[in-house]
């Protein structure tokens, strides 16, 4: 599956021109406009221009890796915001799983409930997973960095749930 590209929009000729001789990219473009339904009312991503934004995308609440990986989000959360980034979770559970799983952990950071996979796919976070012996889709453990013109500026695709938020804060912190 490629990356939907073309729902992003370019910064420049140049990246245009990279992307084009390389594998495609969606780091260095504008993010869309998108709406979802999320913990603390919907999330607009043009409400955080100004702010770095950082969106995870993981497979289930109340799992063993992502419940590692929002713990640890959780917890060098004070670090994001003094950094002026704020985080977001993204899976295709339903709102009331993830207000069960914010709560029970503690979570400072909202949810986002994208049941029909609209951000997943514009994100090319949905791929053929094996469970059990069968291939099924799922969503990638993947992290995104958005600045705070709203411009991609870094993918972790395929990434570990033990340490991608002190990898993320690490680049945040770069900005």
């Amino acid at each position: 599956m490629n990356h939907v590209i073309s729902t992003f929009t370019s910064t420049s000729a140049s990246t245009s021109a990279a992307m084009a001789a390389t594998q495609p990219s969606i780091v260095g473009l504008a993010v869309p406009e998108f709406t979802a339904p999320a913990t603390g009312g919907d999330f607009m991503l043009s409400a955080h221009l100004g702010h770095s934004v950082v969106l995870y995308f993981y497979p289930k609440d109340n799992t063993p890796g992502c419940t590692t990986q929002a713990q640890q989000f959780r917890d060098l959360h004070a670090e994001f915001i003094k950094a002026g980034c704020v985080v977001f979770g993204v899976s295709r559970d339903s709102l009331k799983s993830h207000e069960t799983f914010k709560v029970k952990f503690g979570l400072p950071f909202e949810l986002i409930s994208d049941i029909e996979g609209t951000v997943c796919r514009m994100f090319d976070v949905v791929k053929n997973k094996m469970l059990y012996g069968k291939k099924v889709l799922g969503i990638e453990r993947s992290t995104f960095l958005i600045d705070a013109t709203g411009v991609l500026r870094h993918e972790w695709r395929a990434t570990k749930a033990d340490g991608n938020a002190a990898t993320v804060l690490d680049t945040v912190m770069k900005l």
